[in-house]
């Protein structure tokens, strides 16, 4: 079934490509292993052109199985996969962010890539593995690809970088960066695609990373291109989507009206001049000239193509950007807090054209969301979730659920603010938080970040530190190799310029890091310096930030539940719960309905709404736990009576016996004579046995019976 096999060795691991005769309809296919987690993809793409798209119609997707991971998940009625988890959605997107640069800029056939976990060890992540077999079955298929992709994730734990960690490593570790990358023609390594998250690492630790990661690049780059020349197809020929006697006609009745347009447009976000009136000028006269023929829609990809040149241009040539700032300038900032009456945090964070709504909710331990996926079961108290309705670019559009890059976004600001998120031992609530993007105009990610840190702050919970983030663009000649970086990129910026690099920390360090290129990728120079005006960037909107709320507010707001948490003995979760719970529903109905959550370690939450029900709760919790000692005298209450004594309770769940002889001075014949059912005495404990069972005395705490 093997048809061919390679192995390279890679962080003490080997790394084996394989090819099979399992899917033979496939344009390419593979399997790859590392450790014993093992991934396949499949490549296959259409016979022809996609016409009238100004965007490449590439579909990524990852696919994870739970039968790899050895176990049946699901519900007791649905025993399948069904729609994929966040963690199987940020893989496929890391890995179309990697490999969407490498085809042809003007390639418009669909390309679909599925990338397929059959095997999970529960050490070694798939995502990197799924990359490398992603870039392979592209490189030893017949579609256009300039291939091969290195990846690769760098650690580091106690000190020490590790090259592909494990997820115990990872766990224990401080940094985490996936990177993948290309080689040149002079046999550099440009990096593509960053993923990083990271408990306030400097900018040199980072820069030092990629500089381990470079070397390891290499090398799998050179595995692969040497691997895939002994079975590699001849690449179709790449077809472009503007046929070049069009691509002359439409610059012909062109002339200079689009370079005017955008050059000389008035300063302001979003301005390109009359550049969409010009395309429908155009393809109006491509409609009459060649009717019925379809040709009109090559005019988009011509205009994409052309407006990216012209706005680079300017950019490199004048230094001058479509709003007209200067490269490493912000657009104007202001914060706002507290702007809705019931919420328990929000904050407001503007950034130009860029308006992000982030509002926060608390909750008790019970609203943890539960995961249940092939790499991750157990529970997650950190969410953050993002939202960008149509009309945030004053668009119209369907609702139907988070997209893909909603999840991308509200992820990237999750792992930007978890470093500064409070242990649950400090601050046992669960936190979540929606940003809704009011209005889009370039990073609303970074956006979300810088106005979740406020929402955060203005809800009281105890951050380590501030937060913020901003994103550096590049216009570059990839010919000369001249380049210029730009501050806090804005939409067609984003859209028609050559990197998106996002970073996110605090004062002290960086938390996040995402990067996309529409280029073959960027040097260790590059990188560097857009690190250092990223963090330039970053202290200007933290200062903003703190001049707006300088730090958590001390209280939390009246509308949030209220938590107690404490520590009780394991030993004694049982005596709390009682008998199919009969102690703690007790506890809950007579606490009008509030929450309690107990781990297996013995921390215990109460959470309710109502701060005198919790403490009347914890009180009753720690009345139960608590260690009875010889000598206290209790006001019990008589629960059932012998022949031999009565059993008397004295705390909630805890009970002991008043022996017959302990009820009078008196000889007593019934022990109903003297007490009954119900009856409050006061009891002192006179011992307590091996079994740890408490022996009472009525006497001996000075109670009298009443005479009959």
């Amino acid at each position: 079934m093997d048809k061919d096999i390679f192995s390279l060795d890679i962080g003490g691991k080997k790394l084996t490509i394989k090819t099979t005769t399992w899917t033979e309809q496939s344009s390419g296919s593979c399997l790859v292993q590392y450790g014993e987690t093992t991934v396949m993809a499949n490549v296959v793409m259409s016979p022809k052109n996609v016409d009238g798209m100004d965007y490449f119609p590439l579909t990524v997707e990852y696919e994870e199985k739970f039968y790899a991971a050895g176990r049946i998940f699901g519900s007791r009625f649905l025993k399948r996969e069904s729609r994929p988890t966040d963690e199987a959605i940020l893989t496929g997107r890391m890995i179309d962010r990697a490999i969407r640069p490498r085809f042809p800029k003007d390639f418009k056939k669909e390309v679909q890539v599925v990338v397929t976990c059959l095997s999970w060890d529960g050490e070694n992540d798939p995502d990197v593995p799924g990359l490398i077999a992603a870039s392979f079955a592209l490189s030893i298929s017949q579609i256009p690809w300039n291939g091969p992709l290195g990846a690769v994730r760098i650690g580091r734990t106690n000190g020490e970088w590790i090259v592909n960690p494990t997820y115990a490593q990872r766990l224990e570790g401080n940094f985490d960066l996936t990177l993948a990358g290309i080689e040149n023609d002079k046999k550099e390594v440009l990096v593509n695609m960053i993923e990083m998250g990271s408990k306030e690492a400097t900018e040199e630790d980072t820069m030092q990373a990629v500089k381990l990661a470079d070397k390891e690049l290499k090398k799998i780059i050179d595995f692969q291109r040497d691997s895939a020349k002994k079975i590699g197809k001849i690449k179709a020929v790449f077809e472009p989507a503007v046929e070049s006697g069009l691509d002359s006609e439409i610059r012909e009745l062109l002339g200079d009206k689009l370079d005017k347009a955008i050059t000389n447009a008035k300063a302001g976000e979003k301005n390109l001049g009359d550049a969409e009136g010009l395309k429908e000028e155009v393809i109006k006269a491509i409609k009459e000239k060649y009717p019925n023929e379809g040709k009109e829609k090559q005019v988009l990809p011509f205009f994409e193509k052309e407006m990216e040149r012209i706005i680079v241009r300017n950019i490199l040539e004048k230094d001058q950007r479509p709003d007209f700032r200067k490269l490493d300038e912000i657009r104007a900032l202001s914060c706002e807090v507290n702007v809705l009456p019931r919420t328990h945090g929000t904050g407001v964070f503007n950034r130009g054209l860029t308006r992000v709504l982030s509002i926060l909710t608390l909750g008790g331990p019970s609203d943890q969301q539960v995961l249940e996926g092939m790499e991750f079961v157990g529970k997650k108290r950190f969410l953050h979730h993002y939202n960008f309705p149509p009309y945030s670019t004053g668009e119209t559009g369907f609702y139907r659920g988070p997209k893909r890059r909603e999840i991308g976004h509200g992820n990237l600001a999750e792992k930007a603010l978890l470093p500064v998120i409070p242990s649950p031992e400090d601050f046992p609530y669960t936190i979540r938080i929606v940003s809704e993007v009011m209005s889009s105009n370039g990073s609303t990610s970074m956006a979300s970040t810088c106005a979740s840190c406020l929402a955060l702050m203005d809800a009281g919970v105890p951050i380590k530190a501030p937060v913020a983030g901003i994103s550096i663009g590049l216009a570059h000649d990839e010919q000369t190799g001249i380049y210029k970086l730009l501050t806090d990129i804005q939409g067609p910026e984003d859209h028609f310029g050559d990197m998106d690099f996002k970073v996110a920390g605090t004062k002290d360090g960086i938390t996040a890091v995402q990067m996309d290129t529409k280029i073959d990728g960027i040097s260790e120079e590059i990188f560097a310096e857009a690190l250092k005006l990223a963090k330039v960037a970053r202290m200007k909107i933290l200062d903003t930030i703190t001049k707006t709320l300088a730090e958590p507010r001390k209280e939390l707001s009246p509308y949030a539940p209220k938590i107690v948490s404490f520590k009780i003995n394991p030993e004694k979760i049982g005596e709390v719960v009682g008998p199919k719970g009969s102690v703690i529903n007790k506890i809950i109905d007579e606490c009008n309905g509030i929450a309690i959550d107990i781990e297996d370690s013995g921390l215990v939450s109460v959470t309710g709404q109502n701060q005198d029900d919790v403490n009347k709760a914890v009180g009753m919790i720690k009345d139960i736990v608590r260690e009875i000692m010889p000598g206290e005298i209790f006001q019990g209450v008589v629960r059932k009576i012998m022949d031999f004594g009565a059993f008397v309770d004295i705390l909630p769940g805890q009970s002991g016996l008043v022996h017959i002889s302990k009820l009078s001075k008196e000889r007593v014949n019934k022990v109903s004579d003297v007490v009954k059912e119900g009856d409050k005495i006061p009891v002192k404990v006179v011992g307590i046995d091996d079994q740890g069972r408490i022996n009472l005395s009525a006497v001996d705490a000075g109670f009298v019976p009443s005479k009959k």
